[in-house]
C-alpha cells in the first residue's frame, strides 16, 4: 500500500506492509522445506558429475533418482451409529 502525502509543498511517497511476492516466495520456499522435511521429496544421486576437459568436449551431467509420496485414494462403506438425543425443554419458572 503507498500513501502520498504533502509535506512542505513537497510530495512523500511512503510504503508500508509486505509485498505479496515476497509472502508468496516466503510460502514456497517452506513448502519445499517441508516436504524434504517429511521426506516426501527423496532425491538420489546416482551418477557423480565430471567436469568437461578444457577443449570444452566431453563431460557428463550428474543424474538424479526423485521419488516423490504417493497417496492412494480409495472409498469403502461404513456403517456409523448415531445416538439418538432425547432434548425436553426446561419448565418455566415466573
Amino acid at each position: 500500500m503507498a500513501d502520498y502525502e504533502t509535506r512542505d509543498g513537497r510530495v512523500v511517497h511512503t510504503r508500508s506492509g509486505t509485498p505479496g511476492w515476497l509472502i508468496a516466495l516466503l510460502v514456497i520456499v517452506a513448502l519445499v522445506v517441508a516436504a524434504f522435511a517429511f521426506g516426501l521429496i527423496d532425491i538420489d544421486q546416482t551418477r557423480s558429475a565430471k567436469a568437461p576437459e578444457i577443449s570444452v568436449t566431453g563431460g557428463q551431467a550428474p543424474a538424479f533418482d526423485v521419488n516423490t509420496a504417493t497417496v492412494d485414494v480409495g472409498t469403502k462403506k461404513e456403517t456409523v451409529e448415531v445416538p439418538t438425543i432425547d432434548v425436553t425443554p426446561a419448565k418455566d419458572k415466573k
